[in-house]
């Protein structure tokens, strides 16, 4: 599948912010994130802003973002739908558990749990658009679901890390990192080494006639099926690629805040480590489109 970056960014900066979000509602009324009313504002307001911008650029996306409304409307048998109403019922959840908190100068751990909550089924929507598409392997795959939330989960620990300079919450951090890590490499070894679902055979049900090839493309010449859906992106590349997202984007961020526990400069580490958190999983959002394949490439003589 051909990238597309409004997507790409959207995962990324929605999935931190819903992340940071629900860590705020969670841990803040347990005391173990700072009380005072900048910090309220700062992290509220950071998390906010990163679901907002998301949002907007998958409105962006959209070849009509006027009627960007009546994706709302098929929320009965949409996963696209119900990632729209989750997003759109968070908002009044998250702005009256950051304004109690500005108010009463504490966080309300009601209005918290609900925060987390939405936030979770907000991200649990997203992933579900890929995770249900049957016609792309990559993305019908049981990991596909627990990567969404656990990269939430990650960056949105590294970025209250950041701000909290709390060694427990950098210490889960660090924790978080090695869990992304290894569960993207299982999932890229399970991808590279599992097979098509379909064939020429299955896709024309000709299968019991013997092996079946392709004559001629349905089209002579580029087509909007082919630009989006015949990308291709070379071994090599996704090679490097990977191993980049693994060292500098799970690894790296993971051995700075271990560092920063252990006595380094803590300010520095941590802020750092929240940059390439974020850089790694805009990567690894690239990847994860960029690496799939469509059932359609069949047709033109791509295996899928």
């Amino acid at each position: 599948m051909r990238p597309a970056l409004s997507v790409i960014f959207f995962t990324t900066a929605s999935g931190a912010g819903y992340g940071l979000l629900a860590l705020l509602g969670l841990l803040a009324p347990a005391g173990l994130t700072p009380a005072a009313p900048w910090f309220a504002a700062a992290a509220n307001g950071l998390g906010l802003a990163l679901v907002t911008a998301g949002l907007l650029a998958s409105v962006l996306h959209l070849g009509q973002p006027r009627r960007a409304w009546r994706a709302v409307t098929q929320w009965r048998s949409s996963w696209l739908s119900r990632e729209g109403v989750a997003a759109l019922a968070a908002y009044p959840v998250f702005l009256a558990f950051a304004m109690s908190w500005l108010v009463t100068g504490r966080p309300s751990a009601i209005l918290g749990a609900l925060a987390a909550v939405i936030a979770a089924v907000t991200v649990f929507c997203t992933s579900k658009i890929y995770a249900t598409l049957r016609t792309i392997r990559q993305w019908n795959h049981p990991l596909t679901v627990p990567g969404y939330l656990l990269l939430s989960l990650f960056t949105g620990l590294v970025l209250l890390a950041a701000l909290t300079l709390s060694p427990r919450i950098a210490g889960a951090a660090a924790l978080a990192a090695l869990a992304a890590l290894g569960l993207k490499h299982r999932y890229w070894r399970s991808i590279d080494r599992s097979m098509p679902t379909s064939t020429l055979a299955t896709a024309t049900g000709l299968g019991h006639r013997g092996r079946l090839r392709l004559l001629d493309p349905p089209h002579g010449g580029a087509n909007y099926l082919m630009h989006e859906m015949g990308y291709r992106l070379a071994r090599a590349n996704s090679a490097r690629l990977r191993a980049a997202v693994l060292a500098a984007g799970f690894a790296t961020p993971a051995l700075l805040l271990i560092i920063g526990i252990a006595g380094g400069p803590f300010a520095v580490l941590a802020p750092i480590a929240a940059v390439l958190s974020l850089i790694g999983t805009l990567v690894e959002r690239w990847l994860f489109f960029a690496e799939a394949t469509h059932t359609q490439a069949l047709y033109y003589g791509l295996d899928p």
